[in-house]
Parts: structure tokens; sequence; C-alpha cells
């Protein structure tokens, strides 16, 4: 673990402007804020009601009504507001700003006066107040509200959301810690902790800091405390889904120094596994940074699909066993990616090393990519590697997997997660040391920062998921001043090549990180040509679902092949991994993607249309051209059959 660790870069310096991910980060403040601002005050006829405003209204006495939605809806506007901070930080925006403060101060209205806010409580059960904490999401709440506040503050410099935030923090602080008389528990849903230490960050008040590290330092310590509260006076179970609770299910098995594997709620685990990083380096705990590496290795190495996607169990979206990773019926939920996208970002942050970056990579690119339509009014929950649209029943095992976006959620996480994700998306770009530029993904735009005490502006051109060519062009005032670029090798690049007068057969490779030192003054141009051809890859035989099955990915994309390309019952198809793949840009075709065309055979099922269920006959296959588009983009066309993982042609 590295003393000090590398800083992300405020968004207001970065600008991104990338064909590839324009598509995307455009929808933030054009239709992502406005379509979720309008659903959440149940403007939209067709979907979910939200009753998340409504519930502030009603919390406020400025409504009549009861309590309506999930335990944590309040969530939902935290999340939006997040996202509307970041947005503002990119790009200030006073009609945006006007109706966040609005929210900000509906809100406070709704705040009790001992600082305790969260409307379920206030308005349905206020005599459940921290009696249920495995599943009342109180605190759960509070960390989405904390963040949210710490990011409008920083945006805008306004302290009204901040100060709201710090007074139910504050009640929180008093409430639960160690000492005698405090509440010893902590909470069913980590997120509280890593917002805590954002709080420090922003105040430097060490009690917040104090009291995100009594939080993982109490889990999974002595009894459990969700089953010793059950007993408790005032206990009231709020779901049958907590029936024969599994403590494992909340990480809670094990004190979290302990842990080697990767258990339990996918979001729960890696929203703790953040705040594990960010209190092992604030402390300089080797210990706790030795189990983040730990359990990083066993969820990526052996518990994470090829897009990113993490938690493979339908049924409490959650981890299983390792290499357990079947692609029908996963849950992967877009939450989850993008928890493993912080964690991972807070890893190469303390480490300096870009492989975690490769991870993060992997997640933004496909899993969280394909949670949004591409008109960003749709959204899935769930995340499979193989859709079968008839077997996707209500009532049965495949409940969970929907064929295609839906237009919103009753538990709707992932909607308001993925705009704070794609507003906040320059934070993965870059990092910096005192000296040094780091980039991280190459993503069109440019970033303005200051090393060693001098102005520093890089441009970038990439065009990464097409051809691999990426031009930078790094400009500085001082001659001499130390001021080096340090520029991520992914790993599945295996050759490229760098021009430029500053680049030498000498710049040395540390970490997965090509470092360029000592830069001149004025224009420096170099380019970088990553070879990211199409290729097939297979799976450890131990994945038993992907077990004589091949796939595709072209640099950091992973392939898919539809319905509407190559017909119906994809799982006749035989890939011919001897064949060559061709590879074609086509600019009209979802946005512009580059597709992949190869040979393969079909299972004929022209003995079979006596309709005969089972028989001697033989398999016959017959020659076909398939045409593979990347995962993200599936399911923006008819909706049909999907499938990442094929069976080879042997």
């Amino acid at each position: 673990m590295e003393k000090k660790r590398l800083e992300t870069i405020p968004l207001r310096q970065i600008k991104i402007k990338d064909s590839f991910w324009d598509r995307y980060t455009g929808l933030v403040k054009d239709v992502l804020i406005p379509y979720q601002w309008d659903i959440l005050n149940d403007r939209i006829e067709g979907v979910e009601t939200s009753h998340c405003i409504h519930n502030f209204k009603v919390a406020a006495n400025e409504a009549e009504g009861n309590f309506e939605g999930a335990v944590f809806q309040d969530t939902d506007v935290a999340k939006w507001l997040e996202a509307v901070a970041y947005a503002l930080e990119a790009s200030p925006d006073k009609e945006l700003e006007k109706l966040a403060d609005g929210a900000i101060n509906l809100i406070g209205r709704a705040q009790g006066e001992d600082g305790y806010l969260n409307t379920y409580f206030t308005i349905k059960a206020p005599e459940l107040r921290w009696k249920n904490l495995r599943e009342g999401h109180e605190l759960y709440t509070a960390g989405h509200m904390i963040e949210a506040a710490t990011a409008y503050y920083k945006a805008t410099g306004k302290t009204e959301f901040l100060e709201i935030m710090k007074r139910f923090a504050d009640l929180i602080c008093q409430i639960f810690g160690s000492e005698e008389g405090r509440r010893h528990g902590y909470p069913g849903h980590q997120e509280i902790e890593l917002a805590l230490v954002r709080l420090y960050e922003v105040t430097g008040d060490q009690k917040y800091l104090k009291t995100a590290k009594y939080f993982i330092d109490a889990r999974g310590t002595g009894e459990n405390y969700f089953l010793e509260e059950e007993r408790k006076p005032g206990y009231r179970q709020l779901s049958p889904e907590f029936d024969d609770y599994d403590v494992s299910y909340s990480q809670s098995h094990l004190p979290v120094r302990e842990q080697t594997t990767a258990e339990g709620h996918a979001v729960r685990a890696v929203y703790m596994y953040c705040a594990m990083a960010d209190l092992a380096y604030l402390y300089q705990d080797q210990e706790l940074f030795q189990a983040c590496e730990t359990l990083w290795e066993d969820m990526t190495k052996r518990r994470m699909y090829i897009t990113g996607g993490i938690g493979s169990s339908g049924f409490l979206e959650r981890f299983t066993t390792d290499y357990d990773l079947p692609n029908d019926r996963n849950y992967s939920e877009t939450c989850a990616s993008i928890g493993l996208a912080l964690f991972g970002r807070r890893m190469a942050q303390i480490t300096k090393d870009a492989s975690y970056m490769d991870t993060v990579e992997k997640a933004l690119y496909n899993t969280v990519l394909s949670g949004i339509a591409m008109d960003g009014k749709s959204f899935f929950y769930v995340n499979p590697l193989e859709v079968w649209p008839d077997n996707c029943m209500k009532r049965t095992s495949m409940e969970h997997v929907k064929a295609v976006r839906q237009k919103w959620f009753g538990v709707a996480c992932c909607p308001p997660n993925i705009a704070r994700t794609l507003a906040s998306l320059g934070q993965y770009l870059y990092f910096t040391s005192e000296d040094t530029l780091y980039v991280n993904l190459y993503i069109s735009g440019s970033v303005d920062v200051k090393l060693q005490g001098s102005d520093v502006n890089l441009t970038v051109e990439s065009d990464l998921t097409n051809t691999g060519r990426i031009k930078l062009v790094f400009e500085t005032e001082k001659d001499g001043a130390g001021s080096n670029l340090a520029l991520r090798i992914p790993s599945y690049v295996k050759e490229y090549t760098i021009s430029g007068s500053a680049y030498t057969a000498d710049c040395p490779v540390e970490k997965g990180y090509l470092y360029i030192r000592n830069l001149p003054a004025g224009r420096t141009e170099l380019v970088v040509r990553f070879s990211v051809p199409a290729r097939f890859v297979r799976a450890n035989p131990k994945v038993r679902a992907d077990a004589g099955r091949i796939a595709i990915v072209k640099g950091p994309l992973v392939y898919c092949l539809e319905e509407t390309d190559n017909g119906e019952n994809l799982s006749g198809v035989f890939a011919d991994a001897k064949g060559k793949l061709v590879e074609a840009y086509e600019e009209n075709l979802l946005g512009g993607v580059t597709t992949v065309t190869f040979t393969g055979k079909r299972l004929k099922d022209t003995l079979w249309e006596d309709g005969a269920l089972y028989g001697d006959r033989e398999n016959q296959l017959e020659e076909v051209t398939l045409r593979a588009v990347p995962y993200h983009a599936w399911g923006n066309r008819k909706p049909g059959e999907m499938q990442v993982w094929m069976k080879e042609l042997l």
C-alpha cells in the first residue's frame, strides 16, 4: 500500500467528447435527469409509481397520504441529486441548480428536529427507528444522502444540503459506537461507511471517520448483531425475504479482516469493500488492506463474469461459489458492477496498479452500459449473458430476467445509480500525483491539471473500440519541471507501438503503467496504437456453464449474438474458432459500432418438423455466417434472443 494515493481530478477540469461515450454521457442532462425527475414526481404514465417526492412532502406535513414504496425509497432522489451535482460540476446550469435546490429544501423541511431523516420511519413506523438495522436501510439511505450532499457542496459551494446531512450524521455518530450506552450495531446494507469517509474528507471532522471505522471494525465480531437484534423488544421483521436469515448475506459472518471470499449480497459487499479500502489507506491499516486485496482476488478471478458482472444468484442477488457463473439466470445487478468499479478505482489509487482499472473498464463498458437503453428511458436491473424471451416468465426461477429494458422499477436503485455513474465518468479517466498525470481510460476529450506547480493540458483523441489508435497531446509551461505522463497498458493489449519524440524504448512499465518522464515545455504529441483485434476467448473449464463454449472480445468490449442478426434458437449455433473474424465499423448501426462476422454451423431442425420431442435422429449441421455486436448495445433493436457464450465447433 502506497503512503500517498493517487487523486481523482475535479470534473470541472475534464471535458469528454468521445464518439463512443457521448451517446451515453450526453443523455445525463438532456434525458436522464429530467426523465428521472418526472418519475420521482409521478408524472409519467405507464411506469411503476415512485412516490419518492410525495413521501418527502408528506413527511414535511405539506401533503396528505401515507408512505409508499420500498423502505429505502428516499435513495432514489439522493442518487438523482448526486447525478445532478456531477452534471453541474462538469457544466454549470442555473435552471438545473434551481431545480435541485428546491428538492434539497424539501428534504430539509422533512428533517426531524433531532436531525433524523428518513421518510419511511418518519411517516410509517417512527416506533421502529434503529430497531431493525438488518432490513430497515436507515443507515444505507443516510449514506446515499450524505454522498449526494458532499457531491453537491463540491459542485456548487452551497452548504444547505451539507448542513442537513451533517445534522443527521451527527445524530448517527451520537447513537452508534463502541462506548457504553450507544448502540453496538452496524448497517444491514453497507453504504454509510464510505459516505462518512467522504463527509470527513469534506469537513475534516474526525468523528465521521471514527464512526465509519467503528461500523467496519464491529461487523461480524462477537454474537451476530442481526440475530441478537431479533430478540430485542420492539423488533419487527419487515419482509419474509429475511426468514431464516443467513448472516453471510450481509457479510457479517466474520470480522471483515478475516473474510477471504466474496459472500452474500453483491452490492452490499462491494460498497463495504470500498469503505474498507478508504479506511485502510487513511489509517494505513495494512491488515485491512490485505483483506481488500484478498477479496478482490477472489471476486474478480473466480466469481466475476467476462462482462464485469458480479452476483450470480437470482435469489437474494448474491455471490454463490467459485466458478458458478450461469449465463441465462444470473443476476449481475447493474448496481453491483457500479460498486465493483468504485472499489477497483480506489484500489488503483492506493496501489498505482493499473490492473485494477482493467476490471473497472470491463465493468463500465459492458455491464454498466448494458443497464441503460440508448434512448436513456429504459433500464436493465439484471444483466444476463444469455436470454430466451419465451422462458423469462413470472413466478418461475427466470422471473428476474427481462428480455427488454424496463421503463422503471418499484425498487429503482439501478437507474439513478447509472445516472450518477455516467455523470461522474471523468473520475475514472485520470489520476494525478504531484508530478504525474495518469491516463486510465482512453476516452476522447481533455483535462487540465497542475503538476509541480505548472499548468498542464492533455488532449486525447481515442478510437480504442475500433482501430485502437489514440493520439495524445501534452502541453506544459515549464521545461524540466518533472512533469510525467503515465499511460495504462491494458492487459488485453498484447502488442502496441508508441511514436513521438518524448517516447523511448527505455520508458519503464511499472504495474501496468508506461511512464514517460520529464516532458519538455510546450507541446508534445504521442500516437499510441494498441492492437485490439476481435478474438475468441474461452473460460476456465471449472466454469461449468461455459465448458466447450467460446466468446468474442475486442479491446474492452464483450460481444454477443442477437436473434435479429442470426435467427432464433441461438443455442443451436456452433462457432468456428478456426475461422476468421471480420470486423466492420457500421456507422448507422446502434449509434456506430464495430460488428464482427464469422462462420459457424447451425443444427438443422427439418428432421423435427413432425414436432416430436425426442427421437434417435442424428444431428445435422448447416453452414451459417454469424454477426456479433457489442454486448452493451444488445436489446436496442427488436426484442429477441441474445447469447454471449457460444458452443465451439470442434
